[in-house]
């Protein structure tokens, strides 16, 4: 059974730093594509940021580009999110996900499993 575990949640002030991580277990994490997204109170979940399945190809929001890098260790099963010059409205509950292959899409129907998410907020 597929598990995945988001850490490295918090609130932070505006232009703070925040390193998620999302250990992976249950599958052969190196076959597949991974994301994140977000989901901010009475908003649909968004697409941040997506990682092909041995971390060369990555895609980003236009919002978070310049800011935000995703990246990935396939030998620990660990997908990543370093989060920089964080803004108020970056705060949001944040999900790691996988796909079903090697480079997903920006929808959160073109991935398999999903965690349970981590709080962030940015806040003065």
């Amino acid at each position: 059974q597929v598990q995945l575990v988001e850490s490295g949640g918090g609130l932070v002030q505006p232009g703070g730093s925040l390193r998620l991580s999302c250990a992976a277990s249950g599958r052969t994490f190196s076959n597949y594509g991974m994301a994140w997204f977000r989901q901010a109170p009475g908003k649909d979940r968004e697409f941040v940021a997506r990682i092909n399945w041995i971390g060369i190809g990555t895609d980003y929001t236009d919002s978070v580009k310049g800011r935000f890098t995703i990246s990935r260790d396939n030998a620990v099963n660990t997908l990543y999110l370093q989060m920089n010059s964080l803004k108020p409205e970056d705060t949001a509950v944040y999900y790691c996900a996988v796909g079903s292959t090697t480079w997903n899409g920006r929808r959160p129907d073109d991935y398999e499993y999903w965690g349970q998410g981590t709080q962030v907020t940015v806040s003065s």
